[in-house]
C-alpha cells in the first residue's frame, strides 16, 4: 500500500525482456537504506518487488499483465520514473490510499498555466473515467492528485511547482502516456451495488418462476 507522495526520482538503467515480461533496473536519486529484497516499490505508480538491491540501484520483474496496462511496454534506458516505497503503519497518510495496481493508461492532451499552478488535462477511456468525480482522488504515475473536473473522455488536475519539480509530471508534454490508478473505493462501491442488484434480480426471477410453477401445477 502506498500514499501517492513520491519520495524521489529514479533513472531506468537497464531493460531486459524475460519470458513475455521484462526486468527493469532502476537507479534511485536517493538512498534506499532500510529497503530489503522482496520489498515493494512503486515505480511510476506500479507496485513492483525488488528482486536485486545494491546501494541505490534495484531490479524489478514486470509481468506480461503489468506490461499490458502500463507505460513499461515502451520504457527505455534513461527514462525518469517516480519512486515510492511501501507505506508503514506508523506513517502519516498525506495523499490517499494507493494500491499500486494500475488500471490503465491516460494521455496528456494539454497543459495550461493558471496562476501559480499548471492545469494538465488527460484523455482516458470510459472504463477509467467512470470511477472519477470532481474533487476525488486519482494517482497519475503514482502521484496522488485531486481531480479538478472530469467527463467521460477526460479529466484535469492542477499541479503546483513543488510537484512539477520533484516528479515526472513536470517532464512530460502533450501526447505522453501516463499510468492511471483510479480511487479503489469507487470500485468496491460499484461491485457491492452491482452484486446487490444481481441478487435482487435473481430473487425476483426465482419468485416469478415459482409462482408460475404453482399455477401450472394447479396449486393456485
Amino acid at each position: 500500500m502506498f500514499t501517492g507522495i513520491i519520495e524521489g526520482l529514479g533513472t531506468v538503467s537497464q531493460v531486459r525482456p524475460v519470458d513475455g515480461g521484462s526486468r527493469l533496473t532502476v537507479t534511485a536519486d536517493f538512498s534506499l537504506e532500510g529497503t530489503g529484497l522482496g520489498d515493494s516499490i512503486a515505480v511510476s505508480g506500479a507496485c513492483l518487488t525488488a528482486v536485486t538491491l545494491q546501494g541505490p540501484r534495484f531490479s524489478v520483474d514486470v509481468s506480461p499483465e503489468t506490461l499490458s496496462k502500463t507505460t513499461f511496454q515502451s520504457v527505455k534506458i534513461g527514462d525518469r520514473v517516480n519512486l515510492e516505497r511501501a507505506l508503514r503503519l506508523s506513517d502519516r497518510l498525506d495523499g490517499h490510499l494507493v494500491s499500486g495496481h494500475i488500471d490503465g493508461l491516460g494521455t496528456i492532451t494539454g497543459k495550461q498555466r493558471e496562476g501559480n499552478a499548471i492545469v494538465v488535462t488527460y484523455a482516458v477511456p470510459e472504463d477509467l473515467s467512470r470511477y472519477m468525480i470532481p474533487k476525488g482522488s486519482v494517482a497519475i504515475d503514482g502521484i496522488s492528485l485531486t481531480i479538478n473536473s472530469c467527463d467521460k473522455q477526460s479529466f484535469s488536475v492542477s499541479i503546483i511547482p513543488h510537484t512539477a519539480k520533484l516528479t515526472t509530471i513536470g517532464l512530460k508534454d502533450a501526447g505522453a502516456a501516463v499510468n492511471i490508478e483510479t480511487d479503489m473505493l469507487g470500485k468496491y462501491v460499484e461491485k457491492f451495488i452491482n452484486g446487490k442488484n444481481k441478487e435482487s434480480r435473481e430473487t425476483q426471477n426465482s419468485e416469478s418462476l415459482d409462482m408460475q410453477f404453482l399455477a401450472k401445477t394447479g396449486f393456485l
